[in-house]
């Protein structure tokens, strides 16, 4: 994998300067296909399901979402990225849970809109979700 441009940024969990691979910005000439694109060999990759059933991670191709790993002197980090009608916004973290959890909260966010397909009954909050739907669905890889 080569990585785009990195970028210094602070980790969302433990506030730490950490240089990691920078997302994307929307060019605006496009969607959010059209972005999509542009995460190739960037060291992200588009995120389309979430939970244990694989439910819907966004809308595409209004609401992306997107993940990347890196690994620092410390140890690994892990972000998610949002592409929401051109707009888009980084998050880093030092613990992989901490990122899901971030993760979980605005995919729960869109299921609760209705801006896209979630589990039919949802709880009040994210972290009332079952715990298996508060991670990456492995379904079509475990």
């Amino acid at each position: 994998m080569s990585v785009g441009i990195m970028t210094r940024t602070n980790t969302t969990d433990t506030d730490e300067t950490v240089t990691v691979p920078g997302l994307p910005a929307d060019d605006r000439m496009g969607d959010g296909y059209d972005w999509m694109e542009t995460l190739e060999d960037s060291g992200w990759s588009a995120l389309p399901n979430w939970g244990s059933e694989g439910w819907d991670a966004g809308a595409w191709p209004l609401i992306v979402f997107a993940v990347a790993r890196a690994r620092d002197d410390s140890e690994e980090l892990f972000g998610y990225g949002t592409y929401v009608e051109g707009d888009t916004h980084e998050h880093w973290f030092r613990s992989q849970a901490a990122c899901f959890e971030a993760l979980t909260s605005e995919v729960f966010f869109h299921w609760l809109m209705g801006q896209s397909d979630g589990p039919k009954v949802l709880p009040a909050t994210a972290g009332e979700l079952p715990d298996a739907d508060r991670r990456p669905y492995l379904g079509w890889t475990g």
